[in-house]
């Protein structure tokens, strides 16, 4: 018998071809837009050049009476058949009236408010420009500070912008401040706006049967079962009646979340065109516009407080949260947040007031680094501004505030636990391999010949492995808490392992490793394993948090596969005990001559797989009673060891794994090309020295001679100075504020 080892190691941990690389590389990957069904009709969306405006009419006819067009639906058609999206927002978030086209008024530029179903993508594109829409502009609401003056509201129903409000504050705040032997202050920093670009956008199948009443979607969703709750209400349909399956899928970043909107029109397209199926795929101009933004962050009055070394001792700041036209989502990125909320530092003593309006403006879904990405930029900013304030460089101020490798597994103040971690070694060693004092050297060189080189510095966590739980500190009714994810593993009726997830991989390489957990279980070759991923509601086992997203698949994923697969040892070797007439102490798994075989040591007698699947399937009248519940079909349902968070205190685990991350950038500036650009530009706006500043990679503000610093924290070059003075008000309407010298 041979053993599933790879030169005396496991499988897990090995370097192997990828199972899903034989397909994916020859083409032979089931993508949905792939799929071609008998009737097929395509739909285009008629979307808003408006950001905030009435509807006051929308006339179809022309469109309808196109040949090839098969019908057209309107958003009052919508809201006449539905019920309104659940809010996860509470109190008057839970009056937004939420459908998945605009119906009294749009609120967003790109917000669909009708949709054409035709023979052909190319004819329905066409049909959707005849569509005439008359509106009646009115004022948009375009930053979170003036949605909350509430001087025009999104939502009249709820009667407010403001989605929700709450105050996060942990240890002695005041005193750590009347302490201070420094205190930082900053009045605004600014967090744009951006989305994930996956290489295949949104694609959606759907067709509503009508002989059964069911629903069929065929779709690249990454979180389905989310995705066909919020359906099931909204369309008033049992959840039972909801299929759902996805396949390969071209990347997500998390933003495919968030296509459930346009499932529902899918559907209800579908049902209007007598049950032929409806395929909508997403343009890259649609995506951009309207599928889902990250969060968009405003910072003000932070306050630092540091003792006479530079450690931080107590940080204080508002924090306004954007999330566009309808909360969807939100507001748990109000809470997410909070699982990084100390970042790779180890202060103790924190009060975080964190408010979320609508704009008009993409609603924002889960992208990657959802909610957190925000805040984690926002505690580097703070230590490269401390640091320079008072006097420090900024690699040295990051490791006299890195929680110390010896204060691991690490208790953040607001309960979560940072299991593993080693911040300064890993600066250490970023900054061997970028030549940091070389480059020192060489920056001191530069400015001495009158050129830019910055280097800058970021350290950053990711989390894993969401506490559902936290969604009750932001809505304490909330039904949701715990993580949980489904898997099954059998013997097929010839001897096959089988194993089926409800992920939903977007190229992670889940069907190498499931094979892998398994192959180790059962001691054979990852080739002899197959693996049947993509989510499908009547195929995989499911929960419903079943999906990929929150970086966790190893841990819910894999640990519902390694569940299963245990099971399906166990009942193999009840049943092999029994054939082999030994006990269960005595046999070892492995392959034999016949194929992968559970195998008895005493005797050296052996049954493969293929016996063994025998037995139960098509030979059951020789089993014993007390086997008759061997099944070699087995189901595993993993939970996560979590506890529903104190929702006053806002204390709690909200999530299971950390990683880190630090990046070391070196940028040069040409100040000639930059004085050039900021003519054109009228004012100066640097593209990289804009995007690094914002995302706090770069330090290029630590030379206080060459540059300027906006009063919310963000840069510009001291050649830009006199374009910018000359353009006040233009550097207004692009919301870039006045500088102010450092």
């Amino acid at each position: 018998m041979t053993t599933a080892t790879k030169n005396g190691r496991n499988w897990v941990g090995t370097s192997l071809p990828r199972k899903e690389e034989d397909r994916l590389l020859r083409g032979r990957g089931k993508f949905v837009d792939d799929i071609k069904l008998r009737e097929m009709t395509y739909l285009g969306f008629v979307r808003s050049p408006y950001a905030h405006a009435r509807v006051l009419s929308v006339d179809t006819s022309a469109a309808e009476a196109l040949p090839g067009v098969v019908c057209t639906i309107t958003g009052k058609e919508v809201a006449a058949q539905t019920q309104p999206f659940i809010e996860m927002a509470p109190g008057q978030g839970q009056k937004i009236r939420d459908f998945p086209m605009a119906v009294e008024k749009v609120r967003y530029q790109g917000e669909p408010v009708a949709a054409v179903i035709a023979e052909s993508a190319s004819l329905a594109a066409d049909a959707a420009e005849l569509v005439q829409v008359e509106y009646e502009p009115l004022e948009a609401v375009v930053d979170s500070e003036q949605a909350l003056l509430d001087k025009s509201i999104l939502h009249e129903e709820a009667g407010t912008n403001q989605v929700w409000t709450g105050i996060w504050e942990f240890g002695e705040v005041e005193k750590a401040f009347k302490e201070a032997a420094y205190v930082v202050k900053l009045d605004r920093m600014h967090f744009h706006r951006f989305s994930s670009t996956p290489l295949e956008t949104n694609v959606v199948i759907g067709q509503w049967e009508p002989k059964e009443d069911r629903i069929h979607y065929w779709c690249n969703n990454s979180f389905p079962s989310f995705a066909i709750q919020f359906l099931a209400a909204h369309l008033g349909v049992h959840i039972d009646r909801i299929r759902a399956q996805t396949f390969d899928i071209g990347g997500s970043f998390g933003i495919k979340i968030t296509s459930y909107p346009q499932m529902s029109v899918c559907a209800l397209a579908s049902k209007k065109a007598g049950g032929r199926p409806v395929k909508w795929v997403e343009t890259r101009s649609e995506h951009m516009t309207s599928s889902a933004h990250g969060n968009e962050r405003v910072f003000r009055d932070t306050r630092v407080a540091l003792d006479k070394n530079g450690v931080i001792t107590a940080i204080a700041s508002r924090h306004i949260d954007d999330c566009g036209a309808y909360p969807r989502y939100e507001p748990l990125g109000c809470v997410i947040y909070s699982q990084v909320f100390c970042g790779t530092y180890r202060f103790k003593n924190a009060r975080i007031e964190f408010t979320q309006t609508v704009s008009n403006k993409c609603p924002v879904g889960p992208n990657r680094g959802y909610s957190r990405m925000q805040h984690l930029w926002f505690l580097e900013r703070i230590v490269d501004i401390c640091a320079h304030e008072i006097g420090i460089a900024p690699d040295e101020m990051r490791l006299r505030n890195y929680i110390r490798p010896e204060e691991f597994p690490y208790t953040t103040p607001n309960g979560c636990v940072y299991d593993s971690g080693n911040y300064p070694k890993m600066l250490e060693v970023a900054k061997d391999l970028i030549g940091w004092d070389d480059w020192k050297k060489k920056q001191a060189e530069a400015r001495r010949e009158g050129r830019m080189i910055g280097i800058g510095i970021g350290t950053t966590l990711d989390s894993g492995t969401n506490n559902f739980g936290q969604s009750q500190i932001v809505d304490p009714n909330a039904p949701f808490s715990g993580n949980s994810q489904g898997a099954n593993c059998k013997l097929d009726i010839y001897g096959e392992v089988v194993v089926a997830v409800g992920s939903c991989p977007q190229g992670q390489g889940h069907e190498t490793v499931s094979a892998q957990v398994v192959a180790d279980v059962l001691n054979i070759s990852p080739d002899l394993i197959t693996v049947r991923t993509g989510f499908d509601t009547e195929r995989n086992v499911h929960t419903g948090m079943s999906g990929t997203y929150a970086s966790q698949f190893v841990v819910s994923g894999l640990s519902a596969v390694h569940g299963a697969a245990q099971k399906l040892k166990a009942e193999m070797k009840r049943l092999a005990a029994f054939v082999l007439k030994t006990n269960e102490d005595d046999l070892e798994f492995g392959v034999g001559e016949m194929g992968p075989e559970v195998k008895a040591k005493s005797t050296g007698k052996s049954i493969n797989y293929w016996g063994l699947a025998n037995i139960v399937n098509v030979n059951s009248a020789m089993l014993s009673p007390e086997l008759q519940d061997v099944t070699l079909n087995c189901r595993y349902i993993w939970r996560a060891n979590f506890k529903v968070p104190d929702k006053e205190k806002k204390y709690g685990n909200l999530t299971l794994t950390y990683s880190a991350q630090l990046h070391i950038a070196v940028i040069e500036v040409d100040r000639h090309l930059c004085a050039q650009d900021s003519r054109l530009r009228c004012g100066g706006r640097l593209r990289g020295c804009h995007q690094s500043a914002d995302r706090g990679r770069a330090g290029l503000w630590r030379d206080g001679s060459r540059h300027w610093r906006r009063a919310d924290g963000d840069l510009r070059l001291r050649c830009c100075r006199q374009h910018a003075d000359q353009h006040v008000q233009r550097l207004h309407a692009d919301n870039i504020h006045e500088y102010s010298q450092h």
